[in-house]
């Protein structure tokens, strides 16, 4: 079989790789922007003609969608859509394995968004064609983050010693948790500001301790002016309680001395934590980082594609060289993922999958999820607790 790259990951992309996007959205925006909206795409090329995009989304969707969709109509492609699960075979009960193989026959790159954290990576295991995570679970979002990133990079002209504080459910956002490694990458300082509860999950920060020490730090230990506020709403459809306090982002809470200077970004939706108020406020920069996600998505179609002149390898990791073994546990007697969300814990899916790790050289062991990316912290303890069950 011919050999593939997917994108499930922000860290299936190496910084360089990454730097290839961004320098093929600008050329984008330069050739084909509008002249009177900076950060808008207006014009068309035939790149990709005959060439086609399908999206399956499992789960409700408008700005990633429609963006990829506008990309590759943007590209001179074509697109075809499954964006209702109820109106497609998974209402049949067919499986997120079986729905990409046959798909791999009708288009030539797929975007999958999915409940289940890890269902990317096991999409890409049994596609024909490149998969392109639009979302998985809690997990991950890389090509929000690649467009959160160009945002930064064309508003702020670095990523480097930028302060970058995060508020909101840090827990639950996957948007976030590609962000953080990639801001960890790229040289910001991230500050956190969690809702009460809501703070990044422990597997996250571990390997951003591990990996970048020092890139992560409180909002109390934060002495410095805030360069970007990224905010996010509650993810009510991934948590399992309500919560009766939130922060609420809005002028008055901009006053802050440290904000003075701060760009505001969200991911949208927004809901009730970033007031309407801020839009006019020069600050406001989510409706650029929405546009900016054209361009963007148009530099990674084309590079998985293989429409521009310079093609991804076959395989690179964007995080430092860590030696990591890929284990298999013998089925029946092995260590299941901690995560109840994984895509092995799915009942149609689960068949497909297998629960598999990398085992990190830590002390004490560690094993971190193939498809989730969620770890075992205590291999030791897990082994033991799973012998007194049987």
């Amino acid at each position: 079989m011919r050999s593939l790259r997917h994108v499930t990951s922000i860290n299936d992309l190496t910084n360089p790789e990454v730097e290839h996007v961004f320098a093929l959205a600008s050329q984008y925006l330069k050739r084909l922007g509008d002249k009177d909206i900076p950060y808008r795409i207006a014009k068309s090329t035939k790149a990709g003609q005959g060439r086609l995009l399908a999206t399956l989304f499992y789960e409700p969707s408008t700005r990633t969608r429609l963006s990829f969709e506008s990309a590759m109509l943007r590209l001179g492609g074509k697109t075809i859509s499954s964006a209702d699960p109820n109106a497609s075979s998974a209402a049949k009960g067919e499986s997120l394995a079986d729905s990409v193989r046959m798909l791999s026959n009708y288009a030539d790159a797929i975007v999958v968004r999915h409940k289940r954290d890890g269902a990317a990576r096991l999409a890409a295991e049994y596609a024909h064609v490149p998969i392109i995570n639009g979302g998985d679970g809690a997990h991950e979002h890389p090509t929000q983050t690649l467009g959160d990133l160009f945002t930064l990079r064309r508003e702020n002209a670095t990523l480097k010693n930028l302060n970058v504080a995060v508020a909101g459910d840090l827990k639950h956002g996957r948007t976030i948790h590609s962000l953080v490694y990639a801001l960890a990458r790229f040289g910001s300082r991230i500050v956190l500001m969690p809702a009460p509860g809501m703070g990044l999950p422990e597997h996250v920060r571990w390997r951003l301790r591990h990996e970048f020490p020092g890139t992560v730090v409180s909002e109390a230990d934060q002495d410095k002016p805030i360069d970007v506020l990224y905010v996010t709403r509650f993810q009510a459809e991934r948590a399992a309680n309500e919560v009766s306090t939130y922060p609420r982002i809005d002028l008055k809470f901009l006053d802050d001395k440290k904000f003075s200077r701060a760009r505001v970004m969200h991911p949208l939706p927004r809901v009730n934590e970033l007031h309407i108020d801020v839009d006019r406020d020069a600050r406001a920069t989510y409706f650029q980082q929405a546009a900016y996600a054209v361009p963007v998505r148009m530099a990674l179609l084309s590079t998985v594609l293989g429409l521009s002149e310079k093609k991804f390898a076959h395989y690179a990791g964007g995080f430092r060289k860590v030696k990591e073994e890929l284990v298999e546990p013998p089925a029946g007697h092995g260590i299941a993922c901690a995560n109840p969300n994984c895509i092995v814990h799915d009942e149609i899916d689960g068949k497909y999958s297998a629960n598999k790790f990398y085992a990190l050289p830590s002390e004490p062991p560690r094993l971190r999820c193939f498809y989730c990316e969620t770890d075992i912290a205590d291999v030791r303890g897990a082994a033991r607790t799973r012998g007194a069950a049987s």
